[in-house]
């Protein structure tokens, strides 16, 4: 019989409907029941392109000895990570303060009030690698609990206090502010010296794709373009894209990034494939290519948005979470090669240079003789032959359709508003950029479904699946990057539209997610009156830093400094400041924990740098004008374009050129230019 997970709107939980555990969701009712039984709480956390996370389900979860003594033992509650990422913040913390580290699976014991007492992550059916067995570990906490009740409270006491005033990083206090000129030169400095010079990226194995950093690097080689420090940060941003535009962490042959490298040389991935990685990399692919003219930039920004398009887009015009790191329960199947499989594809001349190109080879690059298919060489680099270029673009798309044949990994088809909010951003900006309407069309789509299914009474919901929005309440990386996609979507389109609804999410931030300094932090992830009960006997989630994909601190001070520009709001702009304050104590000397804090800190040094192209809707000179505009690779810079005086889009009120002409008008630093109808001189006013 289905337990309770069977009515969820989140695929990784629809995986454990069928277990044999008396699951719950997280709620009040799931603590009500441990206090009713006066049991602990089993808490367990994962994700559904979770690898490990799938074994230790079939290990254990899915064993019907195992699920008696924990229904039997504990209130079992399972969470998908990715639906409350305020949960698993409270709890990895506690995780890595008891153990030294984290991961998923995440198990942590609760009393029945939510405090942690015991953590750890997977767990072996037998005893093996120094660890006990899952079901010894049962046993262990059961008796604990039965006849050490009262240290085990006092233990799950202690920890909440200690979690509770544990900071990672200094809020600065109430007179900080956002990196200055020198803390951001500091960062770069501070990269460089981390970067691994034989293969590129930062740091050694497992290799993540570090997307923020990158933005941060391009911005500042924007604003300090050819001075030593804007030429550091530039050449290590390319650096760090070839190799990973090149490596086994790129598909080749379909497109789209899986989540990290298992190795230091890019050449094993970890197969998942999530939807923030990949569009936080077309953005930065673009912005490399919009600075530089670099056409692997344009080909794999392009190429990283078809993909998201082709496999994670769904009938509802979002955009799923991710692809599953297993295929049958094995990872890499769909991807891996070896050379006579190539030759069966191909035929044995294009076989046997397909094998060359990639690296596929006899002995194997991953597993069983299988190799991942990697670049050895860029074809579209310059000075290569444009035949070879045109030879594998030919042959990649014959390989594309053997493995459609092949088993396809499953596909996790939630939305999550703050990853689609990052779709929305990158989808909107490439195809304006590279004349993909298409692209913006999907952007739109997406924008929609957000604003009409995730916005509840004024209110942001995290997820949805197939139309019908969840429970969970939307955190502040939500409002933040669901904002940011809906001004870069304005800034493309023109309509008011987006902007009004990026400015009532922002609203709902500055009432409910920013606490007095004195509280103990300014900006909190969870909105006031949203926070669990059992939250709050540890903590109320505040994590400025970011990570895979940028902090609910740093995602809405991002969207708060745009919206200040283009409206002159001085309230907003001070907000965005407040929100960049930890950086600026702290990013310096933590470059890579505060990737897109310092990007945003970039921005707020080079402006408010505001462009408005006013002129008649379908006047072809606005629309070069505009295309002129979005091209411009200022940090700082924002874009309104419409007719003069279109309602509710500041930056429109009383721009009409002299002469009646389509015009920019461009202001910097609160001052602003002569208004121009010359594309060539509004390109030198944007540098």
């Amino acid at each position: 019989m289905p337990n309770r997970l069977a009515e969820s709107t989140s695929p990784y939980l629809l995986q454990h409907a069928g277990n044999p555990v008396d699951w719950w969701e997280w709620g009040d009712d799931a603590f009500a029941e441990a206090r009713r039984r006066d049991v602990p709480v089993l808490l367990s956390v994962g994700y559904a392109a979770c690898h490990w996370c799938h074994v230790m389900a079939h290990e254990s979860f899915e064993d019907g000895a195992t699920a008696a003594q924990m229904n039997a033992s504990f209130v079992n509650v399972k969470v998908d990570r990715e639906e409350r990422p305020d949960v698993d913040a409270v709890y990895m913390e506690a995780t890595q303060a008891l153990t030294g580290q984290g991961g998923w699976p995440m198990t942590v014991f609760l009393t029945p009030a939510g405090r942690p007492f015991y953590a750890g992550t997977y767990f072996p059916p037998r005893p093996a690698h120094g660890m006990p067995s899952f079901r010894q570990l049962l046993t262990a906490i059961d008796e604990t609990w039965r006849g050490q009740r009262s240290e085990v409270e006092d233990a799950g006491a202690r920890i909440a206090t200690a979690l509770a005033g544990q900071a990672a990083f200094p809020t600065g206090g109430a007179k900080a502010g956002p990196p200055d000129a020198a803390g951001t030169e500091a960062a770069v400095r501070s990269l460089a010296a981390a970067e691994d010079t034989r293969h590129g990226g930062l740091g050694g194995a497992p290799k993540f794709p570090p997307s923020a950093v990158c933005e941060f690097l391009l911005r500042h080689a924007a604003r300090r373009r050819g001075d030593p420090t804007g030429d550091a940060a530039l050449g290590l941003a390319e650096r760090t894209l070839v190799a990973m535009a090149r490596s086994g962490m790129y598909d080749q042959v379909a497109g789209g990034f899986a989540r990290y490298a298992v190795d230091r040389a890019w050449v094993v991935p970890h197969f998942e494939k999530m939807l923030y990685d990949n569009a936080q990399l077309a953005r930065v692919y673009l912005h490399w290519w919009r600075l530089t003219g670099a056409a692997t930039g344009a080909r794999v920004a392009e190429e990283t948005c078809d993909w998201m398009l082709d496999a994670l887009r769904t009938p509802q015009g979002g955009f799923a979470s991710s692809l599953d790191a297993d295929t049958d329960g094995t990872e890499g199947t769909t991807y891996v090669w070896t050379p006579a499989q190539l030759t069966d594809a191909l035929g044995a001349a294009d076989g046997a240079w397909a094998a060359e190109l990639l690296g596929v080879t006899a002995a194997g690059t991953f597993e069983h003789g299988t190799s991942t298919a990697r670049l050895v060489r860029d074809p579209w680099a310059d000075g290569a032959d444009p035949a070879e270029a045109a030879r594998w673009i030919a042959l990649r798309a014959e390989l594309r359709n053997v493995r459609a044949t092949r088993p396809q990994p499953g596909r996790d088809d939630k939305v999550v508003a703050a990853w689609n909010g990052l779709a929305v951003a990158a989808l909107a900006e490439v195809g304006a950029l590279r004349e993909r309407p298409e692209l913006v069309a999907a952007a739109e789509a997406a924008a929609d479904l957000l604003l009409g299914t995730h916005v509840v009474d004024g209110r942001l919901r995290r997820v949805s699946r197939d139309g019908v929005v969840g429970a969970p309440r939307g955190v502040l990386e939500d409002y933040g990057d669901v904002a940011e996609g809906l001004l870069a979507l304005h800034a493309v389109t023109g309509r008011a539209r987006w902007l009004t609804a990026a400015g009532e999410l922002l609203d709902v931030v500055l009432a409910d997610f920013v606490a007095p300094v004195a509280e103990g932090s300014a900006w909190h992830d969870t909105a006031a009156g949203e926070t669990d009960a059992a939250l709050r006997s540890v903590r109320r989630p505040h994590d400025p830093t970011d990570n895979a994909y940028p902090s609910g601190t740093s995602a809405a001070a991002g969207a708060l400094l745009s919206y200040a520009a283009l409206t002159g709001s001085a309230r907003h702009r001070e907000a965005a400041e407040s929100a960049l304050a930890v950086a600026g104590a702290a990013g310096a000397r933590a470059p890579r924990a505060f990737g897109w804090a310092l990007a945003v800190a970039e921005a707020a040094l080079d402006g408010p740098r505001e462009v408005a192209v006013a002129g008649a809707d379908g006047d072809p000179l606005r629309a070069v004008l505009h295309g002129v505009a979005l091209a411009g690779a200022a940090p700082g810079a924002v874009v309104s374009v419409g007719p003069p005086d279109a309602p509710d889009v500041p930056l429109l009120a009383g721009r009409t050129a002299p002469d009646g002409r389509a015009a920019a008008f461009v202001c910097r630093n609160f001052t602003c230019r002569l208004p121009t109808s010359d594309p060539e001189e509004l390109a030198a006013q944007l540098r």
